[in-house]
Formats: structure tokens, C-alpha cells, sequence
């Protein structure tokens, strides 16, 4: 399988960084997706995948940051002649967030206006997701591969439940942990993983500020607490990612994270930061992620 990294970014317009996204395409040619963030679906065409090939996608949580481009990313398989539903796995509330985009929702005049068209007609399933509301366990099976999740700890369940979630397939496991803070379900998701793809949002120097700013939510997993958790799951691989533009340089970025971090110490030294600090606990192959990253597994 190969694993393509669309968006390795927060919830900030980063021009770096889409945000969340991850693409699996196994031997076989079968594509699934986890997350589905703002730039995912261009950076999905950089790496030349074509979202209507994807047969199923996970939404880990209902942040903006994860399911912004969701709308891009059906409309497009509508347009690419995607023939049949593309499989939408998610929290509670993902039925409800698809059912408001396309018929009679806020993208109705792109729906009524491109249906008119006999080949569009010809492909409607294509904007009516096959939508499944997720509980911790085997959440789908096919053929090919084997996912499971379980809630991990970011936002109250209550507001929106919040997955990590592990892929089997082709002998081989990956998991990814939506984003969280240290928790052990997502020690067991990771356990003896060839990859785990995890959440590194802020280093250890912002970590101090974000749980004092009064804005957002500081429930991201530490880089030594990462490194921890790679230890205590046995992983092959750690791939770090999701990261708060911290590293940014852009004056934009600058101006509206100000309530956010500590604007005058970012910059691209602190990834270093970020490394030293996974590696107080962890001496694995380490990545870190950068949009369109490829790794062949």
C-alpha cells in the first residue's frame, strides 16, 4: 500500500499546510480516506488520485479542520462520474452534516444546476453518502480491509465524539489518531502498528500559553507524551503530524494566531524543538509530516 499525506495542518488557512488528510491506496488500487480538511482534495489531485476512486472515508470528528472539504470532495466525484455512493464513516452528527450539503442544502443551486444534466442525473448516488454512524469497535470490513476506532480524548462527547481509528490491511496495520490528548484507547488502537500517524499540535514551550490564552481547546498530545505513546503501542513507525503552524513564518498566520501562541518565538527552528522532545521517550523511525508526503508500506 502507499499512504499519501494531503494535509498535515491545524485549523488555521495555512499556505504550508492543508489541513487534516490522509490517503490509502493499497496494491489493488482501493482508496480509503481519513479526514477530509481544507486543500485535502487539491493536494488529492497533486498526488494524482481522483476523489471519486475513494470507496470509503472516516471523519474522525466534526471540527471544521476535518470535514471542511467534504463538500469538494463529493461534488468532485459527482463530476468524475463516481458511479455509486462514496462510504462516509463518522461520529454521531456526520448524517446530519451531510444531509444539509447538497439537495436542499447549502450547496442546492450547484445540485439543482449541474442535475440538470442527463449525465449528472445519470449519477446521483454520488452526492447521496452511504452514511455511517460510528461506536467503538470493527466499524467496517470489505475484501480488502479492516477498520476499527475508538473514542479518543479531545472535545466533550457531547459537542462532537471524537475517533482514532486503525486500518488492517494487505498484513499490514496503520492507525491514526484524529486528534486527541494522551489517552489509552489510542495506545490499544496503535498496538504493534507498522505506522501510526498521530496528532503533534504545539510544542512543549506552547503548550504553557494555549492552556491559558482562554481561546480553543489545549486537548493535543504533547511531543514527549507522543513519544510515550509510540513506546507504550510498540509502533514500527511514528509519523508525526497535524501540526499548529507553529513553524509558520507567514505574517497572516502571524496576526491571527496571536491569541493562540506565542507569536514572536514561531518559526521552522521549533520542529527541531519537537523532535528532541518525542525522542525523550522514543528512538523508533521517526517522520514528520509535510503535505504530499508519500510512504510506501
Amino acid at each position: 500500500m502507499k499512504i499519501d499525506m494531503l494535509g498535515t495542518g491545524a485549523a488555521f488557512v495555512d499556505p504550508d499546510r492543508a489541513q487534516s488528510g490522509i490517503l490509502v491506496t493499497l496494491d489493488n488500487g482501493t482508496k480509503y480516506m481519513f479526514d477530509c480538511g481544507a486543500g485535502t482534495i487539491h493536494n488529492m489531485a497533486r498526488a494524482n488520485a481522483n476523489p471519486a476512486e475513494v470507496k470509503a472515508i472516516f471523519l474522525t470528528h466534526l471540527h471544521h479542520d476535518h470535514i471542511c472539504d467534504f463538500p469538494l470532495f463529493a461534488i468532485t466525484g459527482w463530476m468524475s462520474d463516481r458511479p455509486t455512493s462514496p462510504i462516509v464513516l463518522g461520529p454521531k452528527g456526520t448524517q446530519g452534516f451531510c444531509t444539509h450539503l447538497f439537495e436542499g442544502g447549502a450547496f442546492d443551486a450547484d445540485f439543482r444546476a449541474r442535475g440538470a444534466y442527463p449525465l449528472r442525473q445519470g449519477n446521483l448516488a454520488a452526492i447521496q453518502p452511504d452514511v455511517r454512524e460510528v461506536s467503538p469497535g470493527l466499524v467496517y470490513e470489505d475484501d480488502d480491509v479492516r477498520i476499527y476506532c475508538d473514542f479518543v480524548d479531545h472535545i466533550p462527547r457531547e459537542i462532537s465524539e471524537c475517533f482514532g481509528v486503525r486500518l488492517e490491511a494487505e498484513s499490514k496495520v496503520i492507525a491514526f489518531s484524529g486528534d486527541t490528548a494522551p489517552c489509552d484507547s489510542m495506545v490499544e488502537l496503535a498496538k504493534d502498528a507498522d505506522i501510526l500517524f498521530h496528532e503533534c499540535t504545539f510544542p512543549e514551550s506552547f503548550i504553557e500559553f494555549r492552556s491559558k490564552s482562554g481561546v480553543g481547546t489545549f486537548a493535543h498530545t504533547s511531543p514527549t507524551a507522543l513519544g510515550q505513546i509510540a513506546v507504550d503501542a510498540n509502533v514500527k513507525k511514528l509519523v508525526a503530524t497535524h501540526f499548529g503552524h507553529f513553524e509558520s513564518t507567514n505574517q497572516v498566520i502571524h496576526k491571527y494566531a496571536k491569541h493562540h501562541m506565542p507569536v514572536d518565538e514561531m518559526g521552522p527552528h521549533l520542529m527541531d524543538e519537537v523532535v528532541r522532545d518525542i525522542r525523550r521517550n522514543y528512538n523508533g523511525p521517526l517522520q514528520m509530516a509535510y503535505d504530499l508526503l508519500r510512504i510506501d508500506l
